[in-house]
């Protein structure tokens, strides 16, 4: 038997280091920074296929009154 504890040797544990006067930019490491760049590229695509499915049924609503409007005349 070993002179650590297999609990409390820190082994496998996540480190985020609390900011300092001296670390405030830490920006992580190229990994964080291309989460950060895929998750902004998926948010931009999910808003723009948001808009479109909006411009889509707004065309659609917009034919359907044109269409009941030229019926009932």
């Amino acid at each position: 038997m070993s002179g650590t504890s297999i609990e409390n040797d820190g082994q496998g544990m996540i480190v985020n280091p609390k900011p300092t006067a001296e670390n405030q930019d830490w920006d992580g490491d190229d990994a964080d920074r291309a989460d950060r760049l895929r998750f902004e590229e998926e948010q931009a695509m999910i808003r723009e296929q948001s808009e479109a499915r909006a411009a889509k049924a707004a065309a659609e609503a917009k034919k359907a009154a044109e269409t009941k409007k030229q019926a009932s005349t």
